[in-house]
């Protein structure tokens, strides 16, 4: 499955309950309440494990975490993969 596709199922089955009406993928996470602080490390948690990658405390920043295009650009420098 593609990098953008399995977070967005991810994101979809876990925090907005299957519901993906107003996702889009430059959705914010933060801005729009899909994510709290919480949320962001059960976020990164799945994907070091879903990705087999370590995510350093620098990197845990809004230009790679806030949306569905942010995470797919940044696990794709990350992993090699393609969106």
């Amino acid at each position: 499955m593609e990098l953008l596709e399995t977070v967005k199922s991810y994101i979809i089955d876990n925090f907005l309950f299957g519901d993906e009406s107003g996702l889009d993928n430059d959705t914010s996470f933060l801005e729009s309440g899909i994510i709290d602080s919480t949320g962001m490390l059960e976020l990164i948690n799945f994907l070091e494990e879903q990705f087999n990658i370590t995510i350093t405390d620098e990197e845990v920043l809004p230009e790679n975490l806030d949306s569905l295009d942010k995470v797919a650009s940044f696990l794709e420098k990350k992993t090699g993969m393609q969106k």
